[in-house]
């Protein structure tokens, strides 16, 4: 959509984008100070107002400390949470900083502070600024890595925060274009900042933003990518309600309790061979501990057990084919190694 036929966000448009969290007590707002996290500071502040009663608004900024610029742009929102009679925390991702992978680490770093400041003010929600556009990104970056159909189901609307599940992440921009969200600040006299990161190079997301304008003249689109991952999740919910049942019907203890779970071989690989790989990935996040599987060695482990069954560890478990069982016992933690689920 070009910026000059972009229409700003309407009233009744925030209203009911925003209409699910009213009943919230607070809602931990992220906002860096860029166009897309200011203008959902100022659409929840409207929306607010006009609200006999409803949810607390916290603005809470990141100052990741990797510019100088960054505690000036942190004051900022500062001063414009003030003018929409909002309280305003700024945290700092303090301590080293890794010399990879410093986008990933920024955005582990950026969930935990705001997960802190949930648990501190008693808040379920945490809500960010995703767009429609940073959905077509997420789902060409997922697709470019080999990401399976979970991933290429892009970004769901709410979900359990990573590493937190007791609060809810709530992305309730992501059916609007970033240039909407500017013409909107454009039109409230608003100003933001620009992160010159999100124009470096360097970063595959930004090379992605790049590609936009071509792959959308080949129809590739953001709303193109967004109905993709629609139908991506649809697809993912047809899946699960599959594996539950072929769980609920296939899945038998082992004894004594606690040793895992088995499944008679030929109705485990008699299952479509993708309900049979979720449901073997599933039983070895149950038993396993070392975190979630990976798909690549999970498909690799499936191979192995239909060429020749055997033993074989993975994420954690011990799973074993022989005598017209397949079964998944927890594997001995590896000498020295840590579970992964007590990584901070």
């Amino acid at each position: 959509m070009p910026q000059d036929k972009a229409k700003p966000v309407s009233v009744s448009e925030a209203r009911a984008l925003f209409a699910d969290l009213v009943s919230a007590p607070s809602l931990v707002v992220a906002v860096s100070g860029g166009p897309d996290s200011t203008a959902l500071l100022y659409l929840l502040a409207r929306w607010r107002a006009a609200l006999k009663s409803g949810p607390k608004l916290i603005a809470c900024t990141i100052d990741h400390r990797l510019r100088k610029e960054s505690a000036g742009e942190a004051r900022a929102v500062g001063k414009l949470a003030r003018k929409l009679k909002i309280p305003h925390r700024i945290l700092q991702w303090r301590g080293r900083k890794p010399a990879s992978g410093i986008q990933q680490a920024a955005r582990e770093a950026r969930y935990r502070l705001l997960a802190q400041t949930a648990a501190e003010t008693k808040a379920r929600h945490v809500v960010t600024a995703h767009t429609l556009d940073d959905q077509a990104e997420t789902i060409l970056f997922r697709l470019a890595r080999g990401s399976g159909l979970t991933g290429l189901s892009g970004m769901a609307r709410m979900a359990p925060m990573p590493e937190r599940n007791e609060f809810l992440l709530v992305r309730p921009l992501l059916s609007l274009p970033k240039v909407r969200l500017i013409e909107t600040l454009r039109k409230a006299k608003v100003t933001f900042a620009e992160d010159p990161s999100n124009a470096n190079p360097r970063f595959t997301r930004v090379r992605l933003r790049g590609l936009a304008p071509l792959l959308k003249e080949e129809g590739l689109s953001a709303d193109r990518l967004s109905l993709f991952a629609r139908r991506v999740r649809r697809a993912e919910t047809a899946f699960d309600a599959m594996v539950e049942a072929a769980a609920a019907r296939l899945a038998r203890p082992l004894t004594p309790p606690g040793k895992g779970i088995g499944f008679e071989t030929q109705a485990l690989f008699g299952l479509p061979e993708e309900v049979a790989l979720r449901l073997l990935g599933k039983t070895i996040d149950i038993v396993g501990h070392e975190g979630p599987v990976e798909l690549g060695k999970l498909e690799a482990l499936m191979g192995a057990l239909l060429d020749g069954g055997g033993r074989r560890t993975l994420a954690g478990a011990l799973v074993t084919a022989r005598n017209g069982m397949v079964t998944v016992e927890p594997a001995p933690p590896r000498r020295g190694s840590a579970r992964a689920s007590s990584r901070p």
